[in-house]
Formats: structure tokens, C-alpha cells, sequence
């Protein structure tokens, strides 16, 4: 485990020497759509080990000089206070995370641009208070036809009745909160009002995902589909790329599918296009940073083992269909891997058999698999770190590093003050346990200096588990899977 398959290093300096290039060959001004997560990219460094989940931002920073953030966000999401999942907040409120977050990097953040505007009362309200925190905003408007009717897009009726976004650097990066945002048409608008103004300027677009000049059954891009499975995203071979040059790139099937009408819109903005295929428009270099083909290989296919049983779970709980779970099971078959691929899974199991009731196993960094069960006094997931944090510092399976004498006021807290039903301790209230223990245990402290060996390392639980125990997980950077089953059979689960 944990071996380096991918050179950071490496990525982020031939990723920026291409954008240089790239701004070069458009006479000084690149409109950059950019694709995917730019903070806390976890599916990257999960399938390419190596890579580090804010290389997309540290890159920026490296053309921070050149470089100006215009942040898009569609005024439809904006009524309908659409929600990112994976972080539970509202397209609108990402934006002003997204504002500061940029900045703290000391990126310069130019303007907001409200796409799909039809004079929707939530966007006004919206407009008038980033204009009330001092930033520039700007309307673009539907366009009837789009994008079919290219005449009338690429007209004064069309892109021309949008507001042209005033800029002063010459890589405008274009992001979203995220997708079907408008992040493209945005571009595209703006290289029509440059173009109107006498100026050049070009369009390029930045998506790590798939990986153009890998092989389009390689691991690392099936799990590129594993993770989009409810977009119904699909890799093909870029059949303009293949018949303009006769080599073999990996593209998806969206923009494939667009290709043509974006081509014409650059003819008609342009004179002639710049590109003949949707893989000369890209910039991504992440191919050439793998240094481990096999390792990359292998990690990818624990990303689809671990998409399919967190999509089982979705399902579950109402949030996915099972077209998704049978379009993972396929792209498994491809990989030639089933769950028996995932050491922790069968460890899991068999504990959970053993015992009657849910159980937990990790793999640590050195392969050792350790389990977790459910007792009166700790959940199987609390039982496994501390299980876990045993094994790594040395310390005896049988050692008590919490006595049951400190669990019990905890546990009369939880039932008989806070409505708590469950008596037994999360990994939250097992880790504050700990660490209190570890002020006067030795064993304790030593345990609590292993907690950062957990990040990478593979759990599984036989039961779905609390958002409690999920969040102490991902805090803690583990990779976890869970069997698609609840601990009982109440209907309301929390």
C-alpha cells in the first residue's frame, strides 16, 4: 500500500508550460474552461497515487501573475438553490467559498458571471449582494436555438446580447460550483466579444478525466466512469483526432458529441477553427506525470470497487438507480475484478458472521488486515481504530487503552441526558476518549501519534454506517466501503 504511482512534481510543471504555450498560440489571451473539483481532488489522488488533491489549485498559483478567475454560476440553479452533494451546500453560497478560497491562495477572483439570466427574482436578489461585497457581476442571457441554430448564436442577437466580461489578464479560467453551470458557452461568448473588439483570443479546455493518452479500457480512465456513472458519461476513441492524424486518443462521449457545433462556432467566430478534434482543445498533461503504470492500474481498480458498493448504498437510500450500479458491474467485468478483489470486504464478513453482529475490518499500510466488533461498550467502527491504532503502535491486542470506568459516564451522558438510544461510543466520542487517556497513558499516546498512519488505508463495514462515523472516516483520509445493508430494520435512518 501507499506506493507512488504518479510524480506530482512533475505534473504541475509540464501542466503549466502547456497552458503558457496554449495562451502563446492564440496571440496572448486563453479563455480556460476548467473541468472537475479545482480544491479536494480525492478521485485523483485516489486512482493516481502521487497526486496531490489540490494540484490543479497549486498549479493556478504558479500562473497567478497571468491568470484571472471569472466564477459562473446559472441563475436556474440559483432559483432552484441547487445543492452540492458532496458538500451540502447551495450553488450560490459555493460561489462565495469558492471567491475565498481563491483568494487565499492569492489568486485574483475578476468578476461572477450569471449565466441562463431570464430575470429570476432569487438571481437579482443574488447580483445585488455580491455587488454589496464588492464583486463585479455579469449577465448572460438563453439563447433560442441553442446550440443547433449556429447563425443566430454566433450573432448580435445571440452571444452579442450578453454582457461582455471585462478582463485584464491574459488566462481567464473559467469554473463553476458545477456542472451544466455554463461554463463553455460562457468562453465561447466571450472569444465572440473579443473577436468583435479587434482582439485574440482563443478557448481551450482543462478536464483531468480521461486521460487522453491512455488506452480507453485502461483502469484509471474505467474508473473515470465509475465515478461519473449517474451523468452516464461514456470514454470512446475521438474519431476526429483519429481521422485528422491517425492516432488514437480517449475523449468522453459529451464532447464528441458537441464537437461539430463547436467547431462551427469557431469557424464563424474565428474565420477557421483552431482545432480538429475535442482532444486538441484540451490541455491536460496528467498522462505523462504516471511513473507507475501497474500501481496506477491497481488503485483505479479499488476506485470501482469502492464506486460500486458506495453507489449499492445510494441505492439504497434513495439517491441513485440501479442502471448505475449495473453500468459499474460492467466496467468491473472490464477490469476483470470483483469484490473479492477488496482484501477488506471478505475480512469484514466473516467477522460479522462470526460474531452476529456488524463488523469492521482495515488494511493497514503494510497489507496487515485488523477487525473491528460491535460490543456493549463500542461500535464495530470504534473498536476497529482503536484496534488499528494498537497494531500500528506496537501495542498488545489485549492492552485496554480506554477503560470501561471512562466509557460509562460518557455513555450516561449520551442515554440519560442527551436522548442518545445507541450507548456505545462513535470514532468521534472514541477518539476524544483517547486522547484524554493519552495525557496520563503511555500506551494511549503512543496510540494517538499512529492516527496519521490511517490516511490511505482501506475500511469496510458489513452495515451502513452513522454520518457521524462516515465523517470521522473521511476526516481521517480512509478509503471506506460499507455492505449495502442497515444495522436493523427501523424505515427512518440517521
Amino acid at each position: 500500500m501507499n506506493k507512488i504511482g504518479f510524480d506530482n512534481e512533475k505534473y504541475l510543471k509540464m501542466q503549466s508550460e502547456r497552458i503558457k504555450e496554449r495562451i502563446g498560440a492564440f496571440g496572448g489571451k486563453l479563455y480556460l474552461e476548467f473541468g472537475g473539483k479545482l480544491f479536494d481532488d480525492y478521485h485523483a489522488s485516489r486512482v493516481l497515487p502521487g497526486f496531490k488533491p489540490d494540484s490543479k489549485i497549486k498549479m493556478l498559483t504558479q500562473l497567478k501573475d497571468e491568470a484571472e478567475i471569472v466564477i459562473v454560476i446559472s441563475a436556474n440553479d440559483i432559483e432552484k438553490n441547487k445543492v452540492r452533494s458532496d458538500l451540502g451546500i447551495t450553488y450560490d453560497m459555493d460561489v462565495l467559498r469558492l471567491i475565498d478560497a481563491f483568494r487565499g491562495y492569492g489568486l485574483y477572483v475578476g468578476s461572477v458571471c450569471l449565466t441562463h439570466f431570464a430575470n429570476q427574482s432569487s438571481a437579482i436578489a443574488y447580483q445585488k449582494k455580491l455587488e454589496s461585497l464588492g464583486m463585479k457581476v455579469y449577465r448572460h442571457y438563453p439563447i433560442e436555438g441553442y446550440p443547433s441554430n449556429i447563425p443566430f448564436i454566433v450573432s448580435d442577437e445571440g452571444y452579442g446580447k450578453n454582457e461582455y466580461i471585462e478582463t485584464s489578464r491574459s488566462l481567464i479560467v473559467i469554473t463553476a460550483p458545477g456542472p451544466g453551470s455554463g461554463k463553455m458557452a460562457t468562453c465561447l461568448s466571450q472569444v465572440y466579444h473579443e473577436y468583435k473588439r479587434g482582439i485574440k483570443a482563443g478557448y481551450a479546455k482543462y478536464e483531468t478525466f480521461p486521460i487522453w493518452n491512455l488506452p480507453l479500457k485502461h483502469p484509471v480512465n474505467l474508473a473515470y466512469e465509475a465515478a461519473t456513472a449517474d451523468l452516464n458519461d461514456v470514454n470512446m476513441i475521438d474519431p476526429f483526432h483519429l481521422d485528422a492524424y491517425g492516432e488514437t486518443t480517449v475523449n468522453y462521449n459529451r464532447d464528441v458529441e458537441v464537437f461539430p457545433v463547436l467547431n462551427a462556432m469557431f469557424e464563424k467566430i474565428m474565420g477557421e477553427s483552431p482545432y480538429k478534434s475535442p482532444t486538441d482543445m484540451g490541455v491536460n498533461m496528467a498522462g505523462y506525470g504516471i511513473v507507475d503504470d501497474e500501481v496506477c492500474r491497481e488503485a483505479s481498480k479499488q476506485e470501482i470497487i469502492r464506486r460500486y458498493f458506495n453507489t449499492r448504498c445510494q441505492v439504497l437510500k434513495g439517491h441513485a438507480d440501479m442502471d448505475q450500479v449495473f453500468k459499474i458491474e460492467l466496467l468491473m467485468k472490464q477490469a476483470e475484478i470483483t469484490v473479492d478483489n477488496r482484501a477488506v470486504v471478505s475480512a469484514a464478513k466473516v467477522k460479522a458472521e462470526a460474531t452476529g453482529e456488524p463488523a469492521a475490518a482495515m488494511e493497514l499500510p503494510d497489507g496487515r488486515i485488523v477487525t473491528g466488533k460491535t460490543s456493549t461498550l463500542l461500535g464495530a467502527s470504534s473498536a476497529l481504530l482503536l484496534n488499528a491504532l494498537k497494531a500500528l503502535a506496537g501495542i498488545d491486542d489485549e492492552a485496554e487503552l480506554i477503560a470501561p470506568e471512562t466509557i460509562e459516564p460518557i455513555q450516561d451522558l449520551k442515554v440519560n441526558h442527551l436522548g442518545n438510544n445507541n450507548p456505545r461510543l462513535h470514532t468521534d466520542e472514541v477518539l476524544i476518549a483517547l486522547s484524554i487517556c493519552a495525557t496520563t497513558d503511555e500506551r494511549a499516546e503512543l496510540a494517538m501519534q499512529q492516527i496519521q498512519s490511517l490516511k490511505g488505508c482501506e475500511v469496510h463495514s458489513s452495515v451502513i454506517l452513522s454520518p457521524v462515523d462516515v465523517n470521522v472516516f473521511r476526516k481521517l483520509g480512509v478509503n471506506l466501503t460499507c455492505e449495502p445493508v442497515y444495522q436493523n430494520k427501523k424505515l427512518y435512518h440517521h
